[in-house]
This record gives structure tokens, sequence and C-alpha cells, in this order.
């Protein structure tokens, strides 16, 4: 889970509602162009299993965004017979 001062506040309180999903901050520079943005964030749904959960655009041209995933389930231990 991501560390609370890397995420702003409002969105803290959303992640702490949902223990069935792992998330991903990620800050994209002012310089990665709108196109670019969506290419990594298509790439990182295809192979990563990611999903969007929130962006946030800056008025310096930043942005942030928070993937989220399902965690994997928990593998049931063998009975061993």
């Amino acid at each position: 889970m991501p560390s609370a001062s890397s995420l702003p506040p409002s969105w803290q309180v959303a992640i702490a509602e949902r223990d069935d999903y792992e998330y991903f901050p990620l800050k994209l520079p002012p310089d990665v162009t709108r196109v670019s943005a969506t290419m990594r964030l298509a790439i990182q749904a295809e192979f990563g299993g990611w999903e969007l959960s929130r962006v946030r655009l800056y008025r310096d041209g930043s942005r942030r965004i928070l993937l989220k995933r399902r965690k994997p389930p928990l593998p049931t231990p063998d009975p061993g017979i």
C-alpha cells in the first residue's frame, strides 16, 4: 500500500476502506503528453493487471495517478491426504 504522504488526503480515505485491492501511486511529470500518458497506462493495464482508480492533473501539468488491482487470493493449504 502506498505511504500516506505520497497521496492527496482525499484519496487516503478511499484506500483505507478497500482492503481487497492493492494500490500503486504514479506521478507523471509535466513534460509527458496526454497521448504518452495514455499509452503508459494502457501498457500497465494490459500486462500488469492494473486499472485506473484516480487521476489528478495539477496546474504545472504534472499528473498524480492511482492504479489499483485486486489482490490475488491466498493459496489454500494442501490437506496432506
